[in-house]
């Protein structure tokens, strides 16, 4: 349950179309679910305004079923990430809501999306290669209430590509940008936009690049200002940040 779905929740008790009884037991209800092997957070999304992310590497596919179904119980939405093929055939057999992102790895749930709120989040690959990572922070940002826009293959070996995008990108409230190799593309989109840059290294590169080591040094030692760096191949933390940005405007709309 989300802030807004609490005040939802009051306004119906107060017009009469939900008992005492029922906001008492939403509002008592535990704020952890015991599973043994995951202790599920249940009252995530009253504080963070989402509910707690499922992260699939070494979960079992039961373990991950176990953990979305206590979620789910309250929560209208869910995301998992990191997910294999044998996660998302337990998944989307439990929940007829399932929907496999192939190429972000995650897979989404939501019985009722969110509204989408004001602005958009611009998300930047500097390379083909770097679109799974891209992908997971775009999905992570859309099923949290954002428009995302996504812009690829601009990487800095061909400036001109970027640039036929420059309306778009300084349009947007945050921009997300991810890129292995030397990692350069963040310095030059800060240096054009008067937004939040998320830089996201990626693990894509050739010997020298140290598996993303040379993409998050070169990112986290960027001249452009306004420049946050996120952990290589992170693009959920990239997401998420954004999303929070993002939701700043919600404070600021009439």
């Amino acid at each position: 349950m989300t802030s807004n779905e609490a005040i939802e929740l009051l306004e119906q008790f107060r017009a009469g179309r939900r008992s005492r009884a029922e906001v008492l037991q939403t509002f008592q209800a535990a704020p952890i679910a015991d599973l043994g092997f995951a202790q599920v957070d249940t009252h995530r999304a009253l504080r963070k305004g989402f509910p707690e992310v499922i992260f699939g590497a070494g979960k079992s596919p039961a373990q991950v079923a176990q953990i979305a179904a206590q979620i789910l119980v309250r929560e209208q939405r869910l995301l998992i990430t990191r997910i294999t093929s044998e996660h998302v055939r337990v998944l989307q057999k439990k929940f007829k809501h399932a929907v496999h992102q192939e190429l972000a790895r995650c897979v989404t749930i939501e019985k009722k999306p969110l509204a989408k709120r004001a602005g958009i989040i611009a998300v930047l690959c500097a390379g083909t290669s770097d679109l799974p990572v891209a992908e997971e922070a775009a999905v992570t940002a859309e099923i949290m209430g954002n428009r995302v826009e996504r812009v690829c293959d601009v990487g800095v070996a061909g400036l001109h590509r970027l640039l036929c995008r420059l309306e778009l990108i300084q349009r947007a409230n945050v921009l997300i940008v991810v890129a292995g190799m030397e990692g350069a593309l963040p310095s030059v989109v800060a240096g054009l936009v008067s937004r939040p840059v998320i830089a996201v290294p990626t693990s894509v590169g050739y010997g020298a690049s140290f598996g993303g080591v040379a993409a998050l040094l070169g990112m986290l030692t960027s001249c452009g200002s306004g420049v946050t760096v996120v952990n290589i191949d992170n693009g959920f933390g990239a997401g998420y940040a954004a999303s929070q940005m993002n939701a700043l405007t919600d404070l600021v709309s009439p």
